[in-house]
């Protein structure tokens, strides 16, 4: 039996969560979703994540999270990493960085989805190790038992999410970029079997400059004088992609964009 996967992109600030959690349940009963994963990277106040905003997203159904550059970025996140078991930080950070290499979900009907993230090098601000060797590294721990594997490559650059999917086609059943908070319309099944697309943009407030307010934006381009970005609140989306997979080969049958669209409160 084929096995249905959610993978949503950032989820920035408030507008993020409300939409998200407004949407997931009946998106999941909809298009019969059997695992879901979210990129909650810029949940609180479009930076981190804290771990009243980590139960509330469990609250809301979400199964498997992945993070980001801003991991740490709230402190008392910390702890939860530690000891979750649905949530996983870039896996090529420094060693003995806190959290987990990797998730695993196992689905109502028995299917064992794995997910890891990495962290690109090229123009991100943090120093990390080499993606492409911490990508064999987990795969290489992951269990034999796991049926699905699917890696978030959070990047700038997008010529190295093509890179990474070019690297991982046929290792996992799916690859999919985020950080850069605007989908793309390269979705695709690589010729090895595994679902690819560069960024699945953000589940946010779209009537911004990337989830920040636009007037705040401009006026820092514009002046060279800096100014808090706070959040946008107006034209929130959810964003991501729905994959299909085979329940013989583990493969991804088909990719399918999708984009719900929310009100925006206040």
């Amino acid at each position: 039996m084929n096995t249905t996967l959610l993978c949503v992109g950032d989820v920035v600030g408030s507008p993020g969560r409300r939409v998200l959690t407004k949407t997931l349940p009946q998106l999941m009963r909809d298009r019969l979703i059997d695992c879901n994963i979210v990129n909650v990277e810029n949940t609180a106040a479009g930076s981190g994540l804290t771990p009243g905003l980590y139960d509330k997203l469990v609250g809301a159904g979400v199964q498997l999270m992945t993070l980001g550059d801003h991991v740490y970025r709230r402190k008392e996140i910390i702890q939860t990493l530690e000891t979750s078991d649905r949530i996983v930080r870039p896996a090529n950070l420094a060693r003995g960085a806190p959290g987990r290499d990797f998730a695993v979900w196992e689905t109502d009907r028995g299917v064992r989805v794995a997910v890891f993230c990495l962290l690109g090098q090229l123009f991100m601000r943090l120093q990390v190790d080499c993606p492409f060797r911490a990508a064999d590294r987990v795969l290489s721990a992951i269990p034999d038992d796991v049926h699905i594997i699917v890696a978030d490559m959070h990047a700038e650059a997008t010529s190295e999410k093509v890179a990474m999917g070019w690297y991982l086609d046929g290792r996992v059943t799916a690859l999919f970029g985020t950080h850069t908070h605007i989908p793309t319309a390269d979705e695709c099944i690589l010729p090895k079997g595994t679902a690819y697309i560069t960024d699945l943009g953000m589940t946010g407030p779209y009537d911004s400059v990337l989830g920040r307010m636009k007037d705040r934006v401009i006026s820092s381009m514009t002046t060279s004088v800096p100014c808090a970005f706070d959040v946008a609140q107006g034209d929130p989306r959810v964003c991501g992609i729905v994959v299909e997979v085979d329940g013989n080969t583990r493969r991804a049958r088909s990719i399918e964009r999708i984009r719900v669209d929310g009100e925006a409160e206040g």
